[in-house]
């Protein structure tokens, strides 16, 4: 090798080094923009009356968003116990029980493609096979459309945990007579468990911030709604009315509202990252 090849080489070694590290220093600063424009304009509506009152109409002073942020936390909750189950389970499927069949392999493709169908296209599918034969936006709707979005991320995140499980630990566990379902639970689930948590972390985090789906299920409400089959108020959605209407402090409290649903799920998103370093030191 000549020096003019050697110099030039790594010329281009430090070029592709500079421009990726200044795309990167790029991307940290366009977040601390975001994360502090964010916090500057929102964090002046929060108050007691931001958490525990209702929204009251353009022009009276107060008000906040308490039945929305019930209905952010019942929908959210509802949509775990639908999606954690099914994804977690899945997963135990295609990677344990039909290792290698021709039903994991089509399992693990149709998780794939979901993960990239758009929200909004989940929320009208809902919208035609819920809220159309019911005849009402509620929250089971908004739910069920929550739930499909977590479905495919839980899955990806336990299947590939689960392959990362030694496959002589199922070997010990089968050569002490003990049958595979057992194994896989009492075994390969408890080593993987904190991958597992991580992939559910990330997938709240994720349907914390949708929207979208929303629109066409839950819809929202200026009320309190404690059922189930009943339009229902979140933050997303309150954010989405406010910010577009022409009323100051409507747009005060959307604001407010961006900022309490940015701090959750940058939360959550640090939670899941800190998991995530503790399964890959091991």
């Amino acid at each position: 090798m000549t020096a003019t090849s050697s110099t030039l080489r790594k010329t281009i070694d430090y070029a592709y080094q500079i421009v990726a590290t200044l795309f990167s220093f790029l991307a940290i600063f366009i977040l601390l923009i975001i994360l502090y424009e964010v916090l500057k304009r929102g964090f002046a509506a929060i108050n007691f009356s931001f958490f525990f009152h209702l929204p009251k109409p353009p022009g009276e002073e107060g008000g906040g968003i308490a039945n929305a942020l019930l209905g952010s936390f019942v929908i959210t909750t509802i949509a775990s116990l639908i999606g954690i189950p099914l994804g977690i389970m899945s997963a135990i499927y295609s990677s344990e029980f039909g290792r290698g069949s021709l039903f994991s392999k089509y399992i693990r493709f149709s998780t794939e493609v979901l993960s990239s169908v758009p929200s909004i296209i989940i929320g009208l599918f809902v919208y035609a096979i819920v809220v159309l034969p019911m005849k009402s936006f509620s929250t089971i709707a908004g739910a069920i459309a929550l739930s499909i979005i977590t479905i495919p991320l839980i899955h990806r995140v336990t299947e590939e945990m689960l392959f990362m499980v030694p496959d002589t630990l199922r070997e010990a566990g089968l050569a002490l007579g003990v049958e595979y379902p057992v194994v896989v639970r009492k075994i390969c689930l408890k080593s993987a468990r904190i991958g597992v948590i991580t992939g559910i972390l990330t997938a709240i985090a994720r349907i914390s911030g949708e929207t979208a789906p929303l629109l066409f299920t839950s819809l929202n409400s200026p009320f309190w709604n404690v059922s189930l089959f009943k339009p229902m108020a979140t933050a997303n959605v309150t954010v989405f009315v406010y910010a577009m209407s022409p009323y100051d402090d409507w747009r005060q409290i959307a604001w407010g509202a961006s900022f309490l649903i940015t701090a959750s799920i940058l939360l959550i998103t640090i939670l899941s990252r800190i998991l995530f370093k503790r399964v890959k030191n091991g």
